[in-house]
């Protein structure tokens, strides 16, 4: 893997998400965030729903290694 094409593709996303926003850094903190906690509430959802037989034991992390 290309860490120079990795940190574009970053750079990319970056100035999408402050495009999005029209430059409205705050705006597009706070939508992130919201997003966060969207995913978060979806992934405790759907730990609740599976069983321990379908992950063969794995549950899902709500923080990063």
């Amino acid at each position: 893997m290309n860490p120079r094409g990795s940190s574009r593709q970053v750079d990319d996303e970056l100035a999408e998400v402050v495009a999005y926003h029209k430059g409205d850094m705050q705006a597009a903190i706070g939508t992130l965030l919201q997003d966060i906690r969207h995913l978060r509430r979806q992934l405790a959802l759907t730990e609740g729903a599976m069983g321990r037989g379908m992950a063969r034991g794995w549950r899902p992390s709500y923080d990063r290694d």
